[in-house]
């Protein structure tokens, strides 16, 4: 814990807290962020892996909310071109619950709030005998938002506020901390090893989501200014149901949408729902009622059914909603709430919020501190790219390809896409895959995708991996229907490092 004191000290490893860190260390600030768990390990790694407007919002008047969400859509293609890239929508027309006058008002609205786009405008849609929905969807209509790597979005920012300078540490929670003299006392342990730290802060901010609330009650002994509600979802994988990269976006008797989702080349990925969740957010799984949920929704608009034996996988997080006081847990706003306290001493406090929006967040965060801070710099990230996105994966490949011709094709596709231009520090002077050290040598069929050695060892050194479920769940993603051996793998390489 070099440089015990510090202007912020950031609690909260998501993406709210990543990107108020970066954004904060690059106006000149200096920031400690700490994580209790592992970085994206909650809400930040069990959305529907979507930049977007929120078309549904439309119908609940969120305005500025979907707004400056669709303006974001572009700003994120441009910042993070190996982490987000554009996808189409296809929506089958159910006239029962929205007449087409509805649909395509709100589709107008959705081209056009967020001011100029590169994105495609939405058009209608003719459905013929060879698309996948049941026949008695004759048209619909289609648009385009983004697709994201939300953990991954996760570890670029926090690499961000690194390269500037910032702290940054997971697994290590914050037990206790106190204002006195003019500063934040907070006392720090390490979970792995129980070492205990004492740093100081100017400001603190409680960027906690789901436990923001339990944060400034227990932790802090402070009254919360705000009402959390945590609102459940979850999502099914299962095998690529569906040829071709469009997404669907499917309405439901209950008024509420489910999407359906090309995810990670060889699955479907299938969600969300929204129930109400009283439990702790560490615990939350997917129940017998919301995969009954999804693929009835699924069921009611494709030819080929599913049944719950074809799901591979499944997860589920909490969305950490400010509380309106809505009857309907859809209803309940997506918009996020700050909150500052300046006596005694600056606490910021995060309530709600969306992955698309965590830069517009970061920057009304930095804002309201601005007065306590007043040599602080002006805003910088709009037009600044993440790290490992200066070129597109389009582009990088080719300088992969020359550099090292003997790659296979999909660890090119992979490494541009998860990596971007960061592939280079990954693969190093590797003369061949064989210096790579692939896991499990010479059984891909355990090993599609070709995790290596070295490729663990930069997710050790430069991203804070520490664990297998770091590795595969979120830095990866290569864990969903993994294979146990590559598994056990994985495993066994951490726990020798």
């Amino acid at each position: 814990m070099n440089q015990p004191h510090t202007d912020l000290l950031i609690i909260g490893g998501g993406i709210n807290g990543a990107g108020i860190g970066a954004d904060a260390q690059g106006r000149g600030l200096s920031v400690r962020l700490v994580e209790q768990n592992d970085f994206a390990s909650a809400t930040s790694s069990a959305s529907s892996k979507l930049i977007h407007g929120g078309l549904r919002y439309l119908e609940y008047y969120e305005f500025r909310l979907v707004r400056e969400a669709l303006a974001e859509r572009d700003v994120l293609l441009r910042k993070a071109p190996h982490l987000v890239k554009p996808m189409t929508f296809i929506l089958p027309h159910r006239p029962q619950l929205r007449p087409v006058w509805m649909i395509r008002a709100g589709l107008f609205l959705y081209d056009h709030l967020g001011g100029h786009s590169v994105l495609e405008k939405s058009h209608t849609v003719n459905f013929d005998q060879h698309n996948p929905l049941q026949s008695t969807f004759k048209r619909g209509f289609t648009y385009t938002d983004c697709w994201v790597d939300d953990a991954r979005l996760v570890i670029h920012n926090l690499l961000a506020l690194q390269k500037l300078g910032g702290q940054v540490h997971n697994y290590c929670r914050c037990l206790h901390a106190e204002y006195r003299q003019d500063r934040w006392y907070a006392t720090l342990q390490d979970t792995r090893t129980q070492q205990t730290y004492e740093v100081t802060a100017r400001v603190l901010v409680n960027a906690t989501g789901p436990w923001a609330q339990h944060f400034l009650e227990d932790n802090l002994q402070r009254h919360s200014p705000r009402k959390i509600r945590l609102i459940k979802g979850s999502h099914v994988i299962v095998p690529r149901q569906h040829d071709g990269e469009a997404a669907y976006i499917l309405q439901n008797d209950d008024r509420r949408i489910v999407f359906v989702i090309p995810y990670l080349d060889r699955f479907t990925l299938i969600g969300t729902t929204d129930k109400e969740y009283q439990g702790d957010p560490s615990k939350v799984a997917i129940d017998a009622s919301e995969i009954e949920y999804l693929l009835a929704v699924y069921n009611r608009h494709f030819k080929k059914s599913l049944q719950a034996a074809d799901i591979v996988d499944h997860y589920s997080g909490v969305r950490p909603l400010c509380d309106d006081e809505s009857n309907d847990p859809s209803a309940i706003t997506r918009d996020y709430t700050l909150t500052l306290e300046t006596s005694p001493g600056g606490l910021l406090t995060v309530f709600g919020g969306k992955l698309t929006t965590y830069r517009k967040l970061a920057e009304t965060a930095l804002k309201q501190l601005q007065p306590l801070f007043p040599q602080m710099k002006q805003r910088w990230t709009q037009n600044a790219v993440l790290p490992g996105g200066e070129v597109t994966p389009e582009i990088f490949a080719q300088t992969l390809k020359q550099e090292y011709p003997w790659l296979p094709e999909s660890l090119i596709q992979r490494f541009t896409t998860s990596y971007g231009t960061l592939a280079i520090k990954l693969l190093g002077d590797a003369k061949s895959l064989a210096d790579c050290q692939p896991l499990l040598g010479d059984q891909p069929q355990h090993n599609p995708h070709l995790l290596s050695a070295r490729e663990l060892d930069y997710l050790y050194q430069y991203e804070w991996a520490r664990s297998a479920k770091d590795v595969l769940m979120r830095r990866t993603k290569l864990g969903v229907a993994a294979h146990p051996e590559l598994v056990a793998a994985v495993s066994n390489w951490m726990q020798q490092r």
